[in-house]
C-alpha cells in the first residue's frame, strides 16, 4: 500500500452498521456479523483543510470532494470523470404531476450512463490500494457494465453474474469492457451466491451491493452535489428508486456529514422516499409493517431491474434513513412503468428508466394522499436512461417512399392524435 502525503486520508476508522463496532481503517473488510461497514472520518480535522470555496477551485468531477472519500493516494484513483450530473428544473413535468418546484439529478449522463458509476470509481480505487487483482460482481444491470469498464481502466480481471434477462445492452457492455460475463438462469440473489461460493476458489474480490464499505462513499456524492448545486440548502423530498439502497443510504449519511461541517446553516433534512415497484417491495413492506428488517421478496417480477433485488444486506439501513428523516416507502404499479417513463421523456426529453419511471408514479401517488404538497422542493433521482432498455422503447415506423410525395394529410392525422 501506498501512502500519499499530498493527499492525506481524513478517515478515523470504520464502524459496523449493525452494532457500531469500531474497525481498523486501511485494512481490507467486507462485512462486520454479515452486515454492511460505514466509513467514519476525522470531520474537524475536513473542516480545517477545506472550505465551499476551495471546491470552486476543483475539477467537475466526485473526486473535488476527495476530503470526504476514502482514496489516499492521488495517483491509485480509478476515474472515467464522473461526476457533476445536471440538475434539470422539470416544470412541464412537474405542471402534469402537480408540482411547481420539480428537479431531476439526471444520472444518465455517467460515463457508463448510470450512477453505479459513482460507486465503482471510489471501490475499484480502493481495490486497487489494497492490491486486489480480481473482481466479482452479481448485477441486475447497470453496476456490471460500470464494474467492467472501471476495472478494465484499473487493468483489474473482472467476473459479471447476471440474471438471464438481463438488457442485452448491459451484457455487451460488461463483454465490450473485457469482462468475464455470465448470465444466470435465477436472479441477483442467486448471481450473489455464485460470487459468494467462488470467493476462495476463484480468489475475487465480492463486490456485491454494500459488501464492501466503498460504494456508499462513491454514491453519498449524490447527496454532495445536490447540496453544492442548490447553494449548501436541501429540497424538501427526495424520490430514489430503491433495490439495493446504497445511494438512498449514501445521501443520507452525505447529510449528517455537511451537517456535522456546518455548511447547511441549519437546514431541514429531506424527507426520504424509497420508490419500489408492487412486484418487488420487500422495503415498503417492513416499512408498512414497522420492521426493523425486511423479509426476503417472494417471486419477486419487474421490467424495472434495478428494483428486483428481493433481499437487500441494507435493508435496516434504507429503513433507518426513511425513518430519521421522516420520509415514507412507497410501492407503485407494475402495470404503468412504461406509461410514466413516455411521460417523463416527453414532457422533459430527459431519457427516464423505469427504475426511475416509478418515482414518477409515486409523486403521483404522494401528491393524491396529501403527503405531498403541490409548493414543495421535490427532487427525482434518474439513475439511468431508458435507452438501456431498449425493448421497452422500441416502437414501429411508418415508412415513406422516396419516390413519391408523401400524404401530408398523415402528418396532420399524427399531430391531431398527439
Amino acid at each position: 500500500m501506498r501512502y500519499s502525503a499530498g493527499m492525506p486520508s481524513y478517515v478515523s476508522h470504520l464502524e459496523a452498521a449493525i452494532d457500531g463496532t469500531r474497525l481498523p481503517a486501511r485494512e481490507q473488510h467486507t462485512l462486520h456479523e454479515g452486515r454492511p461497514i460505514w466509513v467514519r472520518y476525522d470531520l474537524g480535522a475536513v473542516s480545517r483543510a477545506m472550505d465551499k470555496e476551495v471546491l470552486q477551485k476543483r475539477p467537475p468531477t466526485i473526486w473535488r470532494y476527495r476530503e470526504l472519500l476514502p482514496a489516499e493516494d492521488e495517483s491509485v484513483i480509478v476515474s472515467l470523470g464522473e461526476g457533476m450530473s445536471p440538475l434539470l428544473r422539470c416544470d412541464r413535468l412537474g405542471g402534469s404531476l402537480g408540482l411547481s418546484n420539480l428537479f431531476i439529478k439526471d444520472e444518465s449522463q455517467m460515463p457508463t450512463g448510470s450512477f453505479k458509476d459513482r460507486g465503482q470509481t471510489v471501490a475499484i480505487t480502493m481495490a486497487k490500494w489494497f492490491g486486489v487483482k480480481r473482481v466479482a460482481i452479481p448485477t441486475a444491470g447497470n453496476a456490471g457494465g460500470s464494474m467492467a469498464a472501471y476495472a478494465a481502466r484499473a487493468g483489474m480481471e473482472a467476473f459479471v453474474f447476471m440474471p438471464e434477462d438481463t438488457p442485452e445492452i448491459n451484457q455487451y457492455e460488461a463483454v465490450q469492457a473485457g469482462a468475464h460475463a455470465y448470465l444466470v438462469n435465477g436472479l441477483i440473489n442467486d448471481c450473489a451466491k455464485i460470487v459468494l461460493d467462488g470467493r476462495e476458489t476463484m480468489g475475487w474480490f465480492d463486490f456485491s451491493t454494500l459488501k464492501e464499505p466503498y460504494r456508499i462513499e462513491g454514491k453519498k456524492t449524490m447527496g454532495l452535489e445536490l447540496a453544492e448545486q442548490l447553494d449548501w440548502s436541501l429540497p424538501d423530498v427526495i424520490l430514489y428508486p430503491t433495490g439495493g439502497g446504497t445511494g438512498l443510504i449514501g445521501m443520507w449519511k452525505a447529510f449528517q456529514e455537511l451537517d456535522e461541517l456546518g455548511w447547511l446553516d441549519g437546514e431541514r433534512m429531506p424527507r426520504m422516499v424509497a420508490v419500489q415497484s408492487d412486484g418487488c417491495c420487500p422495503i415498503v413492506r417492513a416499512f408498512d409493517r414497522g420492521e426493523k428488517f425486511a423479509e426476503p421478496f417472494e417471486n419477486a417480477t419487474t421490467i424495472a431491474l434495478g428494483l428486483r433485488v428481493p433481499a437487500a444486506v441494507g435493508d435496516f439501513m434504507i429503513l433507518d434513513a426513511i425513518r430519521a428523516s421522516d420520509g415514507c416507502a412507497v410501492a407503485v404499479s407494475e402495470q404503468r412503468i412504461t406509461e410514466w417513463m413516455r411521460l417523463g421523456t416527453e414532457a422533459e426529453g430527459i431519457s427516464i428508466g423505469p427504475e426511475s419511471a416509478a418515482c414518477i408514479g409515486a409523486a403521483e401517488s404522494l401528491l393524491s394522499s396529501g403527503w405531498l404538497t403541490p409548493d414543495e422542493r421535490v427532487v427525482l433521482f434518474n439513475c439511468g436512461g431508458a435507452r438501456k432498455y431498449p425493448k421497452l422503447i422500441q416502437a414501429e415506423l411508418p415508412r415513406l417512399d422516396k419516390d413519391h410525395v408523401p400524404d401530408w394529410a398523415l402528418f396532420e392525422a399524427d399531430l391531431t392524435r398527439e
